[in-house]
């Protein structure tokens, strides 16, 4: 029988590919027996209204989702699974160029399993040598950076750990504009305005640099139209 993926034994490589299933996916066992208990179930669903919502744009909802997913973690008294959970809602937040301390990981950082340190690393931009063999397997060419980075970025099929890997090279200047076209597409597909925005925003600011104006103006209005969702 499979062990649960939230057993404190997290196997090497243990972080999923997939950021927005997978930080959902940690909360809740595998589909052997007996059932998962009541609090895996109602995390599990909070986390993922919470990072849709935080992806939609919806920060209302994505703070009342958070904190039901806070309340369930905090009654098994494990602070590596609350700290798994921040940090899937960090992921989301950086696929939007956020790139604002994760404080809530941070503070429970000391219990996290070595493979979410890891990741919390990557998506800093500072990961250590041997972090690698922590990461999803398709974005362990990107933790270099440079050139072969970029070019590795296609290859994530997931879009939103294509676009948390975007981010992270644009954090660590390694964002061509192949890059940045990548994320708009990638965001634009999916109707993630929040990340959408974010990186429309930097598409428009290199035409304007590039004196590109006619460029520049036809994001803008993108980027307006975004806007004008009565949300």
């Amino acid at each position: 029988m499979k062990r649960s993926v939230i057993d404190p034994g997290v196997r090497r490589g243990a972080i999923c590919s997939t950021v927005l299933l997978c930080a959902a996916a940690v909360l809740v066992a595998c589909s052997s027996t007996p059932p998962a208990p009541d609090w895996q179930m109602s995390a599990r669903a909070s986390l993922e209204r919470a990072q849709k919502a935080g992806l939609t744009g919806l920060s209302s909802i994505e703070a009342a989702e958070m904190a039901r997913v806070r309340r369930e973690l905090a009654r098994t008294g494990r602070a590596d699974l609350l700290a798994r959970a921040e940090l899937g809602l960090c992921a989301a937040r950086v696929a939007a160029l956020d790139f604002s301390p994760c404080d809530a990981y941070d503070a429970l950082a000391p219990d996290a399993a070595e493979a979410e340190q890891a990741y919390a690393r990557y998506l800093a931009g500072q990961p250590l040598p041997g972090d690698v063999v922590w990461l999803p397997e398709g974005q362990r060419p990107l933790v270099a950076g440079g050139e072969a980075a970029r070019r590795a970025l296609p290859a994530v099929t997931d879009p939103l750990s294509r676009l948390v890997a975007a981010a992270v090279l644009m954090r660590r200047g390694d964002a061509s504009p192949e890059v940045i076209t990548q994320a708009v597409e990638t965001a634009s597909a999916q109707g993630w305005s929040r990340p959408l925005l974010a990186w429309l925003g930097v598409q428009r600011e290199r035409a304007r640099a590039a004196g590109d104006q006619a460029q520049a103006d036809r994001v803008q209005r993108r980027m307006d139209l975004i806007l004008r969702d009565p949300r």
